[in-house]
């Protein structure tokens, strides 16, 4: 099956777990959604994640183990929101004095830039700007 937009599908995925109360959730894999993952990992909205051989020796396959807070009854999804910004049909970029916050900076927003992938608050420090991939809170 074709995807048109990998990342929304990405977050889709996500999010689709997290209200099923799954502890991890498969995607293909690539070098972007490899750089949200670790960027999602550094900022403590998952556990973690890892690159593994799929159905096909040429498809790999990322896993992401999902963070919840709480005991089993009353457990709850660390993320609790997550938002595409820029997408196929509209990109949307910013320069580096106008990047957003994200609930007054509880949240991220993670960039791509001529620098690589970054939040947008590592991307405030570097002076530089992009393109606003999501909004994660």
């Amino acid at each position: 099956m074709s995807v048109n937009d990998p990342i929304a599908d990405m977050l889709t995925r996500i999010r689709n777990a997290m209200m099923a109360g799954q502890s991890t959730v498969a995607m293909p894999s690539s070098k972007i959604k490899v750089e949200i993952a670790r960027i999602l990992k550094e900022e403590g909205f998952i556990e973690g994640f890892e690159e593994v051989e799929g159905a096909r020796p040429s498809m790999k396959m990322l896993r992401l183990r999902i963070k919840y807070v709480g005991e089993r009854r009353q457990r709850r999804p660390v993320i609790t929101g997550l938002e595409r910004v820029s997408r196929p049909g509209r990109r949307v970029y910013t320069p580096k004095s106008e990047i957003p916050w994200v609930l007054s900076g509880l949240g991220v927003a993670i960039l791509s830039t001529p620098k690589g992938v970054m939040t947008g608050q590592r991307a405030r420090q570097l002076g530089v700007g992009g393109e606003i991939i999501c909004k994660v809170w």
